[in-house]
């Protein structure tokens, strides 16, 4: 592990009291609603969770500003990522559909089920995951392969490309697969391994990501532990950062983050449920700056918050980072994307 990249990772017992710590404060309002919050919040109560407190961002943390906004051409989207020449991509239903400026509609693949997951290679190679396999096709679309699916329960919710790899987050078997770009399984990593210093992968929800990033190493969200972690393609922990606290520099509820992208300097873009938001930390965990608060996402942290009938657990963001550092923001709940830009 290198420790002047990322801090000290938390002991188990150190984990456990920081959790129990954040859901004293935090708990409560990520299951009841603000009406029974509201309630609570008339109350003398030292307890009382003031949520509206929460969802208001301080302006000033806010650094990003809105340039552009377009809906996803298909219901149920799942991840969202950039391609060659900074073209979008976006993994919704039953397709990956490659977007041009404002959202116009281009290339469009139809996959044998449900898109969880997408990305791009420098040859213009898309890798479309779907729960329990990859499918590749090439630059035109057409279907090139079909990846067989690995043991145990997988359920893909993350890719990333790089020269000779191919790196699928698996959020049912708390893995990451290291293939070669031909299929063949290379090395699990992410397991974990008292001997090598892995603690492992806790994984509540599937909210899996991966990304890799400018310094060489793979970067994914632990949600359970609340936190970002750092792996060599060998499967080395080089360490993590991140708290659970409701405070805006941290992560709160069960499992948060749920996906990340990577800027092109190697600052980091994190993407919360419950509390929808995004922000932007350095590259070794300090707290940079907001992109879009929890009151951006009305619509989502209704659903997080299960006020409306719909299913809780589809609530979210996912976000992906251009070569001029425009972020991408996807909202699983209204399907819109949101183009940001860093002000000026």
């Amino acid at each position: 592990m290198n420790p002047t990249l990322y801090p000290r990772p938390l002991s188990r017992r150190e984990f456990a009291g920081q959790v129990a710590r954040g859901a004293l404060l935090a708990g409560a309002a990520l299951v009841a609603g603000p009406a029974a919050l509201a309630a609570q919040s008339g109350q003398n109560n030292p307890f009382a969770y003031d949520l509206s407190r929460l969802s208001q961002t301080d302006s000033k943390l806010v650094r990003y500003e809105e340039t552009g906004r377009f809906r996803c051409p298909h219901a149920e989207p799942r991840r969202v990522a950039v391609g060659p020449g900074d073209a979008l991509f976006v993994a919704a239903g039953n397709y990956v559909t490659a977007l041009g400026a404002g959202g116009a509609s281009g290339l469009e693949i139809a996959l044998s089920g449900p898109a969880r997951c997408v990305a791009v290679a420098k040859d213009g190679t898309i890798y479309a995951g779907l729960r329990d396999h990859v499918e590749v096709f090439d630059a035109k679309g057409q279907r090139r392969a079909a990846w067989e699916t690995p043991g145990g329960k997988p359920w893909f919710t993350g890719l990333a490309v790089g020269e000779n790899d191919v790196f699928a987050a698996d959020a049912g078997n708390r893995v990451l697969f290291r293939f070669d770009r031909s299929g063949k399984l290379v090395r699990r990593l992410g397991e974990k391994n008292k001997e090598r210093g892995v603690p492992g992968f806790i994984v509540p929800s599937p909210y899996l990501d991966v990304e890799l990033g400018p310094d060489g190493l793979l970067h994914v969200n632990n949600p359970g532990r609340h936190r970002v972690e750092a792996y060599t393609f060998d499967g080395d922990f080089e360490g993590g950062w991140g708290k659970p606290t409701a405070a805006i520099d941290g992560f709160c509820g069960c499992c948060n983050p749920i996906g990340l992208a990577v800027l092109p300097e190697g600052r980091i873009v994190t993407c919360e449920k419950g509390l929808p938001r995004v922000k932007v930390y350095g590259a070794q965990g300090e707290f940079d700056s907001v992109v879009a608060g929890t009151d951006a996402f009305p619509e989502n942290a209704k659903v997080g918050a299960g006020e409306t009938r719909g299913d809780s657990t589809l609530a979210g963001l996912d976000a992906a980072a251009d070569s001029q550092g425009r972020i991408y923001i996807l909202d699983f709940v209204t399907g819109d994307i949101r183009v940001m830009k860093r002000k000026a």
